[in-house]
């Protein structure tokens, strides 16, 4: 990795690390954490408390591998499905983790995905 790149993704967990000193899941209320790379896109609900995954969607699946996976319309489609599934899984609102990216792109098309699914934050 470049000098530059290393220095992006330190400035990013940083930025993360700062964010995740505010935010904090739980079962009510779990925490959507975002993790993009330039090839996918992956959105988590997650216990904090129990250091669990309640509910997961990426890119990467089957259901969603026909979309180009580092795109705003894959992160969209992320986005529906993990509110589908929190959905099914009893769960209405969360609080977002943007993981340190800035609210912007496809974390942005992301969280408004969900929203519209039903998901409250």
């Amino acid at each position: 990795m470049g000098n530059i790149a290393k220095n992006r993704r330190e400035a990013r967990l940083r930025r993360h690390t700062r964010v995740r000193k505010k935010i904090h899941g739980t079962a009510e209320r779990p925490r959507l954490a975002v993790h993009r790379t330039n090839k996918h896109f992956s959105m988590q609900l997650i216990d904090d408390d129990a250091r669990c995954t309640l509910v997961a969607a990426s890119s990467v699946e089957a259901a969603l591998r026909s979309e180009s996976g580092a795109t705003s319309v894959a992160a969209s489609k992320v986005g529906q499905l993990v509110a589908v599934r929190a959905k099914a899984a009893g769960i209405s609102t969360v609080v977002f983790d943007r993981g340190g990216y800035l609210y912007h792109g496809r974390v942005a098309v992301a969280a408004q995905a969900a929203r519209e699914a039903g998901l409250e934050f």
